[in-house]
């Protein structure tokens, strides 16, 4: 195990055997540390916070402390960070609190740029990029290679939808469909099927050109939103992926962007 004589260590914290624990690092109790996770320098890891395997938490970065909430009276609530993720400098990951579920969570395969800040009771699942100065407030849900814009906001109890991308500096008031290419100034708009991103994740032309045309419908074809969806279930071919928008469209109490 490599811990640097500088380190501190809670001697009930969990380190794996090929963990590493870098120059000036804080590990508290209930805190565990999963096998080739390495924590570079000057890292405030706090519990409980569950860590897995093969994450790279970079110098000045936080996890697992008190949330900013003033309705926190310290109920024991937890952080999970599940395996190869990159934590940049400067991010914290608060933990969850009673009013979410307890627990705030980080996948697998994430990568969380400077100065993101992760509030109480968000999750994050897999394969995303967080862009420097990203605000989550509290329980916000990312899904699955979501690719959200450096200096954005995200409102509390958002849903950002799977394989969508957010422009940078972007304010997020309401839920971002699944799929979609979105950004904010003062206005919001949506632009389309994230064309790029579903391309390089392997989706063919017969699943990416139906959400195309599903969202053109909703955005561009001066239609209400009940209108829109009675249009895309009689023209645009079923595929799992309209069929995945239309049930988020449906589920989003808040509304949605478009």
């Amino acid at each position: 195990m490599a811990i640097h004589p500088t380190a501190i260590v809670d001697p009930q914290a969990e380190i794996a055997a090929d963990a590493e624990v870098g120059p000036y690092c804080i590990v508290g109790k209930a805190v565990a540390v999963g096998a080739r996770t390495r924590l570079m320098a000057n890292v405030f890891l706090e519990g409980p916070l569950t860590i897995g395997e093969d994450n790279i938490f970079y110098p000045f970065c936080s996890c697992g402390v008190a949330p900013q909430d003033k309705k926190y009276r310290g109920e024991p609530s937890e952080t999970r960070v599940g395996h190869r993720n990159s934590i940049r400098e400067f991010v914290t990951i608060h933990r969850g609190t009673e009013g979410g579920g307890m627990l705030t969570s980080v996948g697998d395969d994430n990568l969380l740029m400077a100065y993101v800040h992760v509030a109480h009771d968000v999750v994050i699942q897999n394969h995303t990029i967080i862009a420097n100065g990203v605000t989550f407030a509290g329980h916000v849900t990312i899904e699955d290679y979501a690719n959200v814009g450096g200096l954005s906001a995200v409102h509390q109890f958002i849903r950002i939808g799977r394989h969508s991308i957010i422009g940078s500096r972007s304010v997020i008031k309401q839920n971002v469909l699944p799929f979609s290419q979105t950004a904010t100034d003062h206005s919001s708009a949506v632009y389309g099927a994230n064309r790029v991103g579903l391309q390089r994740s392997g989706y063919p032309p017969e699943s990416i050109e139906p959400l195309q045309n599903a969202f053109r419908l909703l955005t561009h074809a001066g239609l209400n939103t009940t209108q829109a969806l009675a249009r895309i279930e009689e023209e645009i071919p079923r595929t799992p992926e309209v069929l995945e928008l239309l049930a988020f469209i449906r589920a989003s109490g808040r509304g949605f962007i478009k």
